[in-house]
């Protein structure tokens, strides 16, 4: 039996416990996206990763609530893309994302990130502000970012009062592993989300991996995420498909040997093996 549960965690910069296997809701539906959160909490996972660009926040909150889980049972993350102009209106954005997630008294999220560095300098100093008042004031447990590279994250140096960012989530997935900026936050103890790990279905048909899914007697998608947790990342696959749901956390009665992760390994390409973004680590 190979080591690991899906309660397994890792432990960020502030000492939070975030659990290593998370589920995605990208693109996923309202009329959707409660049943496919219930379906993923009652196969145990025990982390949900939304965004104000997802749409989706209210129906997140919803499925907890309905799960019959305690609300420190479940890790909930969000992200914040367009900021509001000011530090003051970006953290209510954040507020409302926190309402809508956790309506109680003490409503928190466990995980704030940047969405996305795409904003600009000035607009970066806004966001990080705003979430480290969130922080602060303990409506979000832990804050990071997004789609950072290393010239990103060194920049919050000269301002922040919270730093390194507990989080960086990055597109991740054996032809794009982005090694430079991993290997920053590694030294950092910045912990590595992996979006995207299930390359979108792209590579199903890729010859390497459809041969260690066999060797195994598992399916392509779940040697991605094996792949993703044996490399220390928290992986986050999407789908809202209940099978797929159940599948995708079935992922700890197997381990990849020294030879698949070689094979995986190889198969980088690179900026160009990225399907949404590589971080600019200038």
């Amino acid at each position: 039996m190979a080591k690991g549960a899906i309660v397994d965690a890792l432990t960020l910069p502030n000492s939070v416990k975030i659990p290593q296997l998370g589920f995605g809701v990208y693109k996923s539906p309202t009329n959707v996206c409660v049943q496919s959160c219930l379906t993923a909490l009652k196969c145990g996972y025990r982390h949900i990763d939304t965004a104000q660009f997802y749409g989706n926040e209210s129906e997140v909150g919803k499925a907890v609530r309905q799960s019959g889980l305690s609300r420190e049972d479940v890790f909930l993350t969000t992200k914040i893309l367009t900021p509001g102009g000011s530090v003051d209106q970006s953290y209510r954005q954040c507020e409302e994302s926190v309402r809508k997630l956790d309506s109680g008294e003490n409503g928190y999220v466990d995980l704030f990130l940047i969405h996305s560095s795409s904003p600009g300098s000035e607009k970066r100093k806004e966001l990080w502000q705003a979430l480290e008042r969130l922080y602060e004031q303990g409506k979000a447990k832990s804050i990071g970012v997004s789609n950072f590279g290393i010239g990103h994250i060194e920049e919050l140096k000269t301002f922040a009062k919270v730093w390194p960012p507990h989080v960086n989530q990055i597109e991740l997935h054996p032809w794009s592993q982005q090694k430079e900026i991993v290997e920053y936050c590694e030294q950092h103890g910045i912990v590595v989300e992996a979006y995207c790990p299930l390359v979108r279905n792209r590579k199903a048909q890729d010859e390497t991996l459809v041969g260690i899914a066999r060797k195994h007697r598992v399916t392509p998608n779940q040697v991605l995420i094996r792949y993703c947790l044996q490399k220390n990342w928290v992986p986050l696959p999407k789908s809202d498909n209940p099978d797929r749901i159940r599948a995708n956390a079935d992922v700890f009665g197997f381990e990849l040997d020294g030879h698949d992760m070689t094979l995986l390994n190889g198969l980088d390409q690179g900026r160009a093996g990225a399907i949404v973004k590589a971080v600019d680590n200038s």
